[in-house]
């Protein structure tokens, strides 16, 4: 009976404590937290890391502001120095030249729009060491081809933050698949 008694107490203090590990308040950081690995230029491994989810917001807004042709809060949201590296290949490079990029577009017979899916904020050191903060992102963008039909595309987009501002994005596509 003792020896049942002290197996219970053990188990008691072992569960106990796995539980409270496992806890987390509301609003806690997750900052370093290791989610995974960012190669350097040079191939050297440097942790990557839960980011802070806050931007988001910035993402959603940015994303709704292209669906609502707001070139004005495009422009806001970006960096100077932004940069766009598309799915054809294609480099954008500033601000300026981005919006009249998105202004061509839009006044295309494409009219694209975007639905975010899904969003992974994380943190990782560059080359020089300095933390960047950056949010990868599935989204679908529904638009019209050359003949009139509309093509979903999926685009995972990497977007990488300097303070509030959008410095540089990613885009990568696929095809929807046709059922």
């Amino acid at each position: 009976m003792i020896m049942k008694k002290l197996l219970i107490a053990i188990l008691s203090v072992a569960l106990s404590g796995g539980v409270f590990a496992g806890h987390h308040e509301a609003g806690e950081s997750n900052k370093g937290v290791i989610i995974g690995t960012v190669f350097s230029d040079d191939g050297t491994p440097n942790p990557l890391v839960a980011g802070n989810t806050e931007k988001q917001q910035i993402w959603v807004d940015y994303i709704q502001a292209h669906n609502d042709r707001d070139l004005e809060k495009i422009a806001d949201i970006n960096a100077d120095d932004w940069e766009g590296y598309v799915p054809d290949g294609s480099v954008i490079k500033g601000n300026a030249t981005h919006i009249e990029w998105l202004k061509d577009w839009f006044s295309s017979s494409d009219n694209p729009k975007w639905e975010v899916k899904w969003m992974i904020a994380n943190d990782g050191t560059n080359a020089e060491g300095v933390t960047e903060t950056w949010l990868t992102t599935g989204n679908d963008i529904t638009f019209n081809d050359a003949d009139g039909n509309q093509v979903t595309e999926h685009h995972v987009h990497d977007i990488q933050f300097v303070g509030n501002e959008i410095r540089r994005i990613n885009v990568y596509s696929r095809l929807s698949p046709k059922e």
